[in-house]
Protein backbone atom coordinates (compact mmCIF):
# COMPACT_ATOMS: atom_id res chain seq x y z
CA UNK A 1 0.00 0.00 0.00
CA UNK A 2 0.99 3.28 -0.69
CA UNK A 3 1.26 5.18 2.55
CA UNK A 4 2.03 8.50 0.42
CA UNK A 5 -0.15 11.58 1.18
CA UNK A 6 -1.78 11.88 -1.66
CA UNK A 7 -3.12 16.02 -2.44
CA UNK A 8 -6.04 16.75 -4.79
CA UNK A 9 -4.63 20.15 -6.80
CA UNK A 10 -8.43 22.00 -8.11
CA UNK A 11 -6.98 24.58 -10.51
CA UNK A 12 -8.26 25.68 -14.15
CA UNK A 13 -4.38 27.98 -14.97
CA UNK A 14 -2.40 24.77 -16.81
CA UNK A 15 0.83 26.33 -16.21
CA UNK A 16 -0.50 26.29 -12.17
CA UNK A 17 -1.59 22.62 -12.34
CA UNK A 18 1.48 21.60 -14.08
CA UNK A 19 3.76 24.11 -11.78
CA UNK A 20 1.91 21.66 -8.72
CA UNK A 21 2.32 18.71 -10.14
CA UNK A 22 5.95 19.02 -10.43
CA UNK A 23 6.97 20.36 -6.91
CA UNK A 24 4.61 18.26 -5.17
CA UNK A 25 5.68 15.06 -6.62
CA UNK A 26 9.38 16.08 -6.39
CA UNK A 27 8.56 15.94 -2.77
CA UNK A 28 7.63 12.90 -3.02
CA UNK A 29 3.37 13.17 -2.73
CA UNK A 30 0.71 11.56 -5.16
CA UNK A 31 -0.72 14.22 -6.90
CA UNK A 32 -4.86 14.23 -8.61
CA UNK A 33 -5.80 17.26 -10.82
CA UNK A 34 -8.88 18.62 -11.79
CA UNK A 35 -10.06 21.58 -13.73
CA UNK A 36 -13.95 22.28 -12.46
CA UNK A 37 -15.56 21.92 -9.08
CA UNK A 38 -17.72 18.99 -10.17
CA UNK A 39 -14.55 17.24 -11.61
CA UNK A 40 -13.12 17.62 -8.34
CA UNK A 41 -15.90 16.88 -5.97
CA UNK A 42 -16.11 13.32 -8.10
CA UNK A 43 -12.64 12.80 -7.54
CA UNK A 44 -12.53 13.39 -4.01
CA UNK A 45 -15.35 10.88 -3.75
CA UNK A 46 -14.15 8.77 -5.47
CA UNK A 47 -10.53 8.52 -4.27
CA UNK A 48 -10.54 10.91 -0.66
CA UNK A 49 -7.45 12.61 -0.88
CA UNK A 50 -4.89 13.85 2.52
CA UNK A 51 -5.51 17.38 1.41
CA UNK A 52 -6.96 19.59 -1.26
CA UNK A 53 -5.33 22.40 -2.89
CA UNK A 54 -8.64 24.88 -4.19
CA UNK A 55 -8.63 27.71 -6.58
CA UNK A 56 -11.72 29.93 -6.26
CA UNK A 57 -12.17 30.93 -9.53
CA UNK A 58 -13.21 28.08 -10.98
CA UNK A 59 -15.31 28.07 -14.74
CA UNK A 60 -17.97 26.17 -13.21
CA UNK A 61 -18.62 26.91 -9.63
CA UNK A 62 -17.44 29.07 -7.16
CA UNK A 63 -14.53 27.62 -4.87
CA UNK A 64 -16.16 28.58 -2.12
CA UNK A 65 -19.17 26.53 -2.87
CA UNK A 66 -16.57 23.16 -3.31
CA UNK A 67 -15.50 24.41 0.30
CA UNK A 68 -18.90 23.72 1.64
CA UNK A 69 -19.35 21.05 -0.30
CA UNK A 70 -16.81 19.29 0.61
CA UNK A 71 -17.44 19.83 4.49
CA UNK A 72 -20.98 18.03 4.26
CA UNK A 73 -18.86 14.81 4.10
CA UNK A 74 -15.16 15.33 4.75
CA UNK A 75 -12.78 17.20 7.06
CA UNK A 76 -10.01 16.82 4.81
CA UNK A 77 -8.03 19.64 5.14
CA UNK A 78 -8.19 22.41 2.64
CA UNK A 79 -5.66 24.80 1.87
CA UNK A 80 -7.38 27.84 -0.57
CA UNK A 81 -4.82 28.93 -3.35
CA UNK A 82 -6.43 32.25 -5.53
CA UNK A 83 -5.66 35.26 -6.74
CA UNK A 84 -8.08 36.65 -4.46
CA UNK A 85 -6.74 38.90 -1.40
CA UNK A 86 -10.01 40.81 -0.14
CA UNK A 87 -10.59 39.95 3.39
CA UNK A 88 -13.94 39.08 2.24
CA UNK A 89 -13.28 36.11 0.23
CA UNK A 90 -10.74 34.87 2.49
CA UNK A 91 -13.08 35.10 5.48
CA UNK A 92 -15.92 33.55 3.15
CA UNK A 93 -13.50 30.73 1.99
CA UNK A 94 -12.00 29.93 6.14
CA UNK A 95 -15.91 30.37 7.13
CA UNK A 96 -16.66 28.19 4.24
CA UNK A 97 -14.57 24.94 5.83
CA UNK A 98 -11.25 25.53 4.39
CA UNK A 99 -8.20 25.35 6.57
CA UNK A 100 -5.52 28.24 4.78
CA UNK A 101 -5.48 30.43 2.42
CA UNK A 102 -2.59 31.36 0.37
CA UNK A 103 -2.35 34.37 -2.57
CA UNK A 104 -1.10 33.68 -6.02
CA UNK A 105 2.09 34.83 -6.46
CA UNK A 106 3.30 32.07 -4.11
CA UNK A 107 6.23 31.33 -2.73
CA UNK A 108 7.08 27.49 -2.81
CA UNK A 109 8.52 26.72 0.31
CA UNK A 110 5.79 28.68 1.95
CA UNK A 111 3.52 26.40 -0.01
CA UNK A 112 5.28 23.42 1.18
CA UNK A 113 5.36 24.61 4.82
CA UNK A 114 1.28 25.00 5.08
CA UNK A 115 1.07 21.87 3.11
CA UNK A 116 2.96 19.60 6.19
CA UNK A 117 1.00 21.84 8.27
CA UNK A 118 -2.16 20.81 7.21
CA UNK A 119 -1.61 17.35 6.35
CA UNK A 120 -0.60 17.07 10.27
CA UNK A 121 -3.51 18.83 11.07
CA UNK A 122 -5.34 16.39 8.86
CA UNK A 123 -3.91 13.47 10.51
CA UNK A 124 -4.44 14.77 14.17
CA UNK A 125 -8.08 15.50 12.90
CA UNK A 126 -8.58 11.64 11.87
CA UNK A 127 -7.31 10.33 14.46
CA UNK A 128 -7.38 10.91 18.29
CA UNK A 129 -6.32 14.09 19.61
CA UNK A 130 -3.26 14.36 21.58
CA UNK A 131 -4.24 15.01 25.05
CA UNK A 132 -1.01 17.06 25.73
CA UNK A 133 -0.23 19.68 22.97
CA UNK A 134 3.64 20.68 23.60
CA UNK A 135 4.79 23.60 21.67
CA UNK A 136 8.31 25.63 22.29
CA UNK A 137 8.08 26.36 26.06
CA UNK A 138 4.57 25.48 26.06
CA UNK A 139 2.35 22.60 27.37
CA UNK A 140 -1.16 22.17 27.12
CA UNK A 141 -2.95 19.84 28.96
CA UNK A 142 -6.29 19.15 27.24
CA UNK A 143 -7.37 16.69 30.51
CA UNK A 144 -6.34 18.28 33.45
CA UNK A 145 -7.09 22.02 32.07
CA UNK A 146 -3.52 22.62 33.30
CA UNK A 147 -0.93 25.12 31.03
CA UNK A 148 2.85 25.78 31.99
CA UNK A 149 5.53 27.41 30.53
CA UNK A 150 9.23 26.41 30.99
CA UNK A 151 7.84 24.39 33.94
CA UNK A 152 5.68 26.60 35.83
CA UNK A 153 2.10 26.70 36.12
CA UNK A 154 0.15 30.09 33.89
CA UNK A 155 -2.84 30.82 35.53
CA UNK A 156 -6.15 31.28 33.15
CA UNK A 157 -9.38 31.28 33.95
CA UNK A 158 -11.88 28.84 32.43
CA UNK A 159 -12.51 31.05 29.08
CA UNK A 160 -8.76 31.72 28.51
CA UNK A 161 -8.22 28.03 28.44
CA UNK A 162 -11.34 27.25 26.38
CA UNK A 163 -10.17 29.44 23.57
CA UNK A 164 -6.14 28.28 23.66
CA UNK A 165 -7.43 24.75 23.70
CA UNK A 166 -9.62 25.61 20.91
CA UNK A 167 -6.72 26.90 19.08
CA UNK A 168 -4.33 24.64 19.90
CA UNK A 169 -6.34 22.04 19.06
CA UNK A 170 -7.20 23.38 15.19
CA UNK A 171 -2.92 23.78 15.30
CA UNK A 172 -1.96 25.49 11.73
CA UNK A 173 -5.48 26.57 10.69
CA UNK A 174 -6.63 29.99 9.83
CA UNK A 175 -9.27 30.28 12.13
CA UNK A 176 -11.84 33.05 11.31
CA UNK A 177 -13.14 35.55 14.19
CA UNK A 178 -17.06 34.37 13.49
CA UNK A 179 -16.01 30.35 13.97
CA UNK A 180 -14.03 31.46 17.08
CA UNK A 181 -16.42 32.94 18.94
CA UNK A 182 -19.31 30.52 17.50
CA UNK A 183 -17.25 27.76 19.23
CA UNK A 184 -15.62 29.19 22.72
CA UNK A 185 -18.54 31.36 23.27
CA UNK A 186 -21.98 30.82 21.25
CA UNK A 187 -22.97 31.44 17.76
CA UNK A 188 -25.32 34.90 19.41
CA UNK A 189 -22.19 36.06 20.46
CA UNK A 190 -20.12 35.53 16.43
CA UNK A 191 -20.05 39.35 16.17
CA UNK A 192 -18.41 40.07 18.71
CA UNK A 193 -14.77 40.95 17.58
CA UNK A 194 -13.23 43.31 20.54
CA UNK A 195 -14.37 41.02 23.25
CA UNK A 196 -12.24 38.00 21.26
CA UNK A 197 -9.21 41.02 20.77
CA UNK A 198 -9.25 41.54 24.67
CA UNK A 199 -9.27 37.68 25.46
CA UNK A 200 -6.24 37.50 22.71
CA UNK A 201 -4.36 40.16 24.62
CA UNK A 202 -4.53 38.47 27.98
CA UNK A 203 -3.48 35.36 26.66
CA UNK A 204 -0.77 36.72 24.71
CA UNK A 205 0.58 38.51 27.82
CA UNK A 206 0.70 35.38 29.67
CA UNK A 207 1.81 32.87 27.02
CA UNK A 208 4.43 34.62 24.87
CA UNK A 209 8.07 35.98 25.52
CA UNK A 210 7.13 39.13 23.56
CA UNK A 211 3.07 39.60 23.54
CA UNK A 212 3.65 42.33 20.56
CA UNK A 213 5.76 39.37 17.93
CA UNK A 214 3.84 36.30 19.22
CA UNK A 215 5.34 32.90 18.35
CA UNK A 216 2.03 31.09 19.12
CA UNK A 217 -1.06 32.77 18.70
CA UNK A 218 -0.88 34.88 15.83
CA UNK A 219 -2.99 37.26 14.15
CA UNK A 220 -4.37 36.83 10.39
CA UNK A 221 -4.92 40.57 9.67
CA UNK A 222 -8.95 41.64 9.20
CA UNK A 223 -9.80 37.52 9.64
CA UNK A 224 -8.99 36.05 12.44
CA UNK A 225 -6.20 34.00 14.29
CA UNK A 226 -3.99 30.85 14.33
CA UNK A 227 -1.95 28.72 16.36
CA UNK A 228 1.49 27.87 15.57
CA UNK A 229 3.66 24.79 16.90
CA UNK A 230 6.48 23.73 15.57
CA UNK A 231 6.62 23.25 12.10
Amino acid sequence: MNTQPQILVVDDEPQILRALRTILTEKQFRVTVATRGEEALTLAAANPPDLVILDLGLPDMDGIEVCARLREWTQVPIIVLSVRDSERDKVAALDKGADDYLTKPFGIEELLARVRVALRHGVQAHGSKDVVITTGKLVIDLARHVVTREGVEVKLTATEFKLLAYLATNAGRVLTHHTILSNVWSPAEADQVEYLRVYMRQLRKKLEDDPRQPEYLLTEPGVGYRFMTDR
